[in-house]
């Protein structure tokens, strides 16, 4: 049987991910592993430099435990996928990949919203990284909001969506797709009242792992 772990910076993401993963790959088994000191991490120059042999460890844990892929589910170290692939030895994927092909896909005038400064300038890089293989070069804007973050990780879901609602609904009036960099971001989607397509990772990128690991 097939076996892929999921690597995560924020134990919120597990649930919807393993949702996701019964719904879209029920012949694979999933392993979860946590650091969810990465994303305070990646923001203290003191212990920032150790995030990327910390992820190297997980990735070449789940070698260990036989994984066939690792699917990385935090956009803050998916820059760190194709270095930890080529020294561990094992496909190491990106949860928001296929998000950015879909927001390439939906227009030029792309805006990002993220709670973490950690995790919008990765995001932002990675749109520009798949427009160039798809031939184009939008105008890529991007909002991090403040509190949220805060909000979610004290519990306050229902004041993070709310940020996040009125940032979206601020940005689609002069964008043509909103892109949600984080994972965790998911919940406001749904609500924001917008005319362009509001995308989030998760959906897409199981997906798009179901499809690569689809049984034969």
């Amino acid at each position: 049987m097939t076996k892929i772990a999921f690597l995560h910076t924020g134990a919120v993401v597990i649930s919807p991910v393993m949702d996701l993963a019964r719904e879209l790959l029920p012949d694979v088994t999933a392993i979860n592993y946590l650091d969810d000191r990465i994303v305070a991490d990646l923001r203290d120059p003191e212990v920032a430099d150790s995030v990327p042999g910390r992820v190297e460890y997980l990735v070449e844990s789940a070698k260990s435990a036989g994984a066939d892929a690792v699917m990385l589910t935090c956009s803050s170290i998916s820059q760190l996928a194709a270095s930890t692939a080529e020294r561990v030895g094992i496909d190491v994927l990106r949860i928001d990949e296929a998000m950015a092909d879909e927001a390439v896909a939906a227009g030029n005038r792309i805006a990002v919203v993220a709670t973490l400064p950690t995790t919008c300038a990765p995001t932002v890089a990675l749109i520009h990284e798949r427009a160039s293989l798809a031939g184009t070069d939008p105008q890529v804007e991007a909002e991090v909001v403040d509190g949220a973050f805060e909000a979610v990780a004290s519990g306050d879901r229902d004041t993070h969506d709310a940020l996040v609602v009125a940032a979206i609904e601020r940005v689609a009036s002069s964008a043509d797709v909103v892109v949600l960099a984080q994972a965790s971001m998911a919940s406001a989607a749904e609500k924001a009242s917008v005319e362009v397509p509001v995308l989030t990772s998760l959906r897409p990128g199981i997906t798009r792992l179901a499809e690569r690991f689809a049984p034969s």
